[in-house]
């Protein structure tokens, strides 16, 4: 089996080379991308797992205990991906070992490792940045940033580390030291993206207000302003060859840039309606994956965006007029169905199916790994409580879970909830 598992880690990824392709099989929004030299694909995604692509042939790795976010090779046969859960997870791709690294006190946002694959750098919510030696020593974490870290790069000698934040600030680390040295940019708004091609002098970034600007890494001058007034700027990605940049934003276009000249060859509406949230190229530059709130990855070739198809949300779910639906249907889309089904099986969702809810002790649906929290509770689904669990909340109801934070304040909407569930997870004749 082990070598088997091996063959499959290093087997080139889907044969994406001038082809439009999709990959499918996630249970939810597609989170991130990345791929590795020999075109291995790795995707995250707000199901809790990770997908290792083979073909269009997923292989999936299962671990955290919340939405992952991010992912980055270290070789053919080794990962690190990060989550909701505030883990990042060391993937022995050749056993399926997952070997589990905590310490950060909010979300792991973003991911990348030194040039000499000895420490992976870790962005949070928390607002530290993590530093983690490969060699098993203890983690260091960085602080300074007034809000949530978003993005990292590391300098091509691995000595910095280039930060963006929530706080607006995108700063430079000393790596050895974990000192402060210096900032390159403090923007009115957060940034949420930056790559940098240090052998070319430069160094871009993404905000929330759709500013997508390009800055001498040296010292911070303008060298382009890419900005499209589309907000907010949520993925970019490089090219291998360093000579083309994907800018994803929050009206669902993808902007390809030539970085040779700064200009913009491509502006392709990806997707029907919603945000653009990964980007990645294929090994060899020619197409560029991206990933939204559909639970599929779209590859296009570069050359012939514009004559492939668009994403198309398979799940509209929060997305849906709320004028066309009863209020207990509308807070069910609205607060549910992204995570949970109404019918018979989970179906790689971030919840288990809700059919046959009532009555149903917690956390025993066979095709879904709880939490502990829930795990062999003695927590009944009646109206009572769900009503409970809406009102102050999942994180305090049951403390542990990995339900997200959110409440439904209002006892009507709560009742209406309640009303709809009934109906609809009643066990079909």
């Amino acid at each position: 089996m082990r070598w088997l598992l091996l063959a499959l880690a290093l087997t080139t990824g889907p044969a994406l080379a001038g082809e439009y392709a999709t990959l499918e099989g996630h249970g939810g929004p597609i989170m991130g991308i990345t791929v590795s030299p020999n075109g291995q694909i790795a995707t995250t995604s707000f199901d809790n797992a990770v997908g290792l692509w083979n073909d269009t042939t997923p292989r999936w790795l299962e671990n955290h205990r919340a939405a992952v976010n991010c992912a980055v090779f270290l070789s053919e046969t080794e990962l690190v991906t990060g989550g909701d859960d505030f883990a990042l997870v060391h993937w022995d791709l050749a056993t399926g070992r997952a070997t589990r690294m905590e310490g950060h006190q909010g979300k792991v946002m973003s991911l990348v490792v030194s040039p000499d694959g000895a420490l992976i750098a870790s962005a949070s919510w928390d607002g530290s940045i993590g530093l983690w030696p490969l060699s098993g020593d203890v983690p260091r974490f960085l602080h300074g940033h007034a809000g949530p870290v978003n993005d990292l790069a590391f300098s091509a000698d691995g000595a910095r580390l280039y930060s963006a934040s929530a706080d607006g600030s995108l700063r430079i680390w000393d790596v050895l030291s974990g000192q402060e040295q210096g900032r390159l940019v403090e923007h009115g708004f957060g940034l949420n993206e930056v790559v940098l091609n240090e052998s070319a002098g430069w160094l871009a970034y993404g905000a929330v207000d759709g500013g997508t600007r390009v800055i001498d890494v040296e010292n911070g001058a303008a060298i382009a302003d890419l900005t499209l007034e589309r907000r907010p700027i949520l993925a970019m990605e490089m090219s291998p060859a360093g000579d083309v940049l994907a800018v994803g934003d929050g009206e669902g276009f993808i902007m390809v840039v030539d970085t040779t000249d700064w200009h913009i060859f491509r502006d392709f509406r990806a997707t029907t309606r919603g945000p653009i949230w990964a980007l990645g190229f294929s090994a060899d530059g020619e197409n560029i994956l991206a990933g939204g709130l559909d639970d599929t990855v779209h590859s296009w070739p570069i050359a012939t965006m514009d004559e492939h198809g668009q994403i198309e949300t398979g799940n509209p779910s929060f997305l849906a007029n709320p004028d066309t639906m009863p209020n207990g249907e509308r807070q069910f889309k609205r607060k549910c169905s992204i995570c949970h089904t109404l019918t018979p099986g989970s179906a790689r969702r971030a919840g288990p199916t809700l059919y046959g809810l009532f009555g149903r002790a917690a956390g025993t649906v066979a095709d879904y790994r709880y939490s502990e929290a829930l795990d062999g509770s003695a927590l009944i689904w009646t109206d009572a409580t769900i009503d409970g669990l809406f009102d102050i909340g999942p994180e305090h109801y049951i403390p542990g879970t990995k339900m997200p934070m959110q409440r439904i304040t209002g006892a009507k909407d709560r009742a209406d909830l309640i009303d709809y569930l009934r109906a609809e997870t009643a066990p079909k004749e």
